[in-house]
């Protein structure tokens, strides 16, 4: 006849041990009824019990390991946050004009037979080095009891990989033409997604802009980047009915 499997317990839910077993089970606090019985007919003896006690626990949490690129990037907000003030403004702006320029730009750059294509952000950015030109005291970074005002103009774009979070830098962005902007642009965020950036692509800005429009994000709060004295956070373009000037 085949052999079966033998319970450690009984028809009554009573759980078959020796009474040795229950004792030391009792001691190092083992739930008996997850013990496996290696006696007769299945009884859970000592060895059973102490075996059970021995192995390692089922872990509820699992830990990950930070890449070194994680640990920069957690350093750096940290230290934003308590080397910087930080106060936050939101403010919601008619993109109308911004969109519709964008498109009749692509439009003539196709016309053109080129390749290259204008983002929301590469407006952004170029509008934002053109402020910064305009407006130096907003050009500045901390320097511990003084603010260094810069002469030129370098943005910064964050831009999220796998790791983490980099900012590659387009220098000069205030004397460069929207086009340049965006080739410039896309070159150094591919780089950034396939870890090709040069050491020289990153550091050395005096602002930075954080765009996560392209992934639904209607509203956020960007961290400034140190040693800058403040950051862009861009949301995305929503239509949505409003009433103008005119009350129409």
């Amino acid at each position: 006849m085949p052999r079966t499997t033998p319970d450690p317990g009984h028809g009554d839910g009573r759980i078959l041990a020796t009474p040795l077993a229950r004792a030391v089970a009792g001691d190092l606090g083992v739930d008996l009824a997850a013990a496996t019985g290696s006696g007769r007919h299945g009884r859970i003896r000592r060895a059973d019990v102490e075996a059970l006690a021995a192995a390692p626990a089922p872990r509820e949490v699992e830990e990950v390991p930070l890449s070194s690129m994680r640990r920069v990037v957690a350093r750096r907000l940290v230290e934003s946050m308590r080397s910087a003030p930080h106060f936050f403004l939101t403010i919601r702006v008619d993109a109308e004009a911004l969109v519709g320029f964008r498109a009749e730009l692509n439009r003539q750059l196709a016309a053109g037979g080129g390749d290259l294509k204008v983002s929301v952000n590469d407006v952004v950015v170029k509008a934002c080095a053109v402020l910064l030109r305009a407006s130096p005291d907003l050009n500045v970074s901390f320097g511990g009891d003084k603010l260094i005002r810069h002469r030129r103009v370098h943005v910064g774009i964050a831009v999220a990989v796998e790791e983490g979070l980099v900012v590659p830098v387009i220098r000069d962005a205030d004397r460069k033409s929207l086009t340049q902007i965006a080739r410039e642009a896309t070159d150094l965020i591919g780089r950034a997604r396939s870890g090709q950036l040069a050491a020289s692509d990153v550091g050395g800005g005096t602002f930075t802009v954080s765009n996560l429009g392209m992934f639904g994000v209607k509203q956020f709060t960007a961290v400034i980047n140190p040693p800058e004295a403040a950051i862009l956070a861009v949301g995305a373009a929503e239509r949505e009915p409003v009433v103008t000037a005119d009350g129409a």
